[in-house]
C-alpha cells in the first residue's frame, strides 16, 4: 500500500545543513528498503497559485489557500506493507527533516 507522508513545518527557514544531510540518509536507506516511491521539497506558501474553477469562470489568486503558522513543506510517497510499517517509517522521516509529518494512506 502507499501511503503519503506530509512534512508539516511552522518555521520561516529552510532545512539546514545537517537536516538536509539526515533526509539525504533516509531517503537512502527509503530506497535501500523498497519504500521508496517518491518525494519532494515545496518552495514556500507565498509562492503558491490557488485556481478556483467551480463556477462558471476560473479564479486566479496569489498565495496559499489557506493563512496558516503551519504549512506543507514536503512530502514522501512510500510505499508499506501496512499502516504500522508507514508509521514507523514517518517517525524516522520526522527525526530526520526535525518536522512533524501527517501519514495518510492512499485510496
Amino acid at each position: 500500500m502507499q501511503y503519503l507522508v506530509s512534512v508539516i513545518d511552522d518555521t520561516a527557514g529552510l532545512a539546514t545543513p545537517d537536516e538536509m544531510a539526515a533526509i539525504d540518509v533516509f531517503n537512502g536507506r527509503l530506497e535501500a528498503a523498497g519504500h521508496w516511491v517518491f518525494a519532494g521539497g515545496l518552495a514556500a506558501p507565498g509562492s503558491a497559485t490557488v485556481i478556483d474553477n467551480r463556477g462558471g469562470e476560473a479564479m486566479v489568486t496569489d498565495g496559499p489557500f489557506l493563512e496558516s503558522k503551519e504549512y506543507l513543506a514536503g512530502f514522501w510517497i512510500i510505499q508499506a506493507a501496512d499502516l504500522d510499517v508507514a508509521l514507523k517509517l514517518a517517525a524516522e522521516g520526522s527525526r530526520a527533516c526535525n518536522r512533524k509529518v501527517e501519514v495518510r494512506p492512499f485510496r
